[in-house]
This record gives structure tokens, C-alpha cells and sequence, in this order.
């Protein structure tokens, strides 16, 4: 699975171009934060599960083990904020979560979405995690497309910037409706 293998080139590529400090949203087990830090950027990983954030530290991860949706710091100050490997479906309403990532970003900061590719639209499903034989609790989680990213962006006062293609993998870039240019 990507989000536990290192980034690679094209996801270096990215990282890049990110403006500091980065918080990441749904960090998982830290891959981008860890890579961030090798490359002397300021970043932060935020994620709610114990055994994700347990491994970002073992990464050498900065990371906080709580919800995007709980008070976090430097709230409005984020030259970035990610929301890579799909968690854009945060909740199940990427409305509310974009809503949220506006109050992080600082005025001309971004927002950068990995969406599906075009064609998906925007909705919400069930689901579950599944390894080594056990499942998870169901829960909601949203689906958003790259067709879709404006639809969803608008009503979270944020207005797309651009939407890049990476080998197989879609980017938006957003930023705040009172900061865009």
C-alpha cells in the first residue's frame, strides 16, 4: 500500500513545491511528513489512530494523534495544508472537511486534494478497513473526482487554483475565496 511505502519520485516532486510549514491531514504512517522533514520543511502529520501515529513517530514524523476536526495549532498559519491518498473522505463530507482546512491555511496559503480522476463525481460512501483477516467498524468516507473538486471547493469558501496529473495520480490546488488571485 502507497501510504506506507516511502514517497516516491513524482510524490517527492510535489513536496517540493509545497510552501511551509506543512501540516498533513490524515497522516497515516507518516510517509509525507517524514519526507518533508528529510528535506529540512517545517510539517506536522495530524491523524486520530493510535497505531498510525505510533509508526510516523518510529518514521521520525512530527505528528499529533488527534481529528482535523479538534483544536490544533498554528490554526490559520499553514503555508500548506495536504490531504493526500484520498483524504479528501475524511469524514464522509468533504464539504465540511475543506470548510475546516480553509481555518488552517493561512490567507495566500494552499490546499492541495488528491481527488480520482475525472469521471467520479463527488459522493459519499460506507466502508471498512480490512488486513490480515480483521475489519474495522464501517464509517463514512467521501469520493471526490477531479471533475468534481470545484463543486465541493465552492461551498467551503475556497476556489481551485489548478488541478494537475501525476502518472496516475490527480492534485488540486485550492486556496481561500477571500485570499485567491
Amino acid at each position: 500500500m502507497r501510504w506506507h511505502a516511502d514517497s516516491d519520485h513524482r510524490e517527492q516532486q510535489l513536496l517540493g513545491t509545497l510552501t511551509p510549514p506543512v501540516l498533513d491531514v490524515g497522516c497515516g504512517p507518516g510517509r509525507v511528513v517524514a519526507a518533508l522533514g528529510r528535506r529540512g520543511v517545517p510539517a506536522l502529520g495530524v491523524d486520530p489512530a493510535p497505531g498510525a501515529v505510533a509508526l510516523a513517530r518510529r518514521r521520525g514524523a512530527t505528528v499529533l494523534q488527534r481529528s482535523v476536526f479538534d483544536r490544533l495549532p498554528g490554526e490559520g498559519r499553514w503555508g500548506t495544508v495536504v490531504l493526500l491518498d484520498g483524504n479528501v473522505g475524511i469524514g464522509g463530507d468533504a464539504v465540511r472537511l475543506l470548510r475546516r482546512c480553509a481555518t488552517l491555511v493561512a490567507p495566500g496559503g494552499t490546499i492541495v486534494v488528491e481527488v480520482e480522476p475525472p469521471g467520479l463525481g463527488w459522493r459519499t460512501r460506507r466502508v471498512r478497513l480490512e488486513r490480515d483477516g480483521e475489519e474495522s467498524p464501517w464509517f463514512a468516507w467521501a469520493i471526490v473526482g477531479a471533475d468534481a473538486i470545484a463543486d465541493v471547493a465552492q461551498p467551503a469558501g475556497l476556489q481551485v487554483r489548478r488541478v494537475d496529473r501525476s502518472g496516475t495520480r490527480w492534485f488540486a490546488h485550492l486556496a481561500r475565496a477571500d485570499a485567491a488571485a
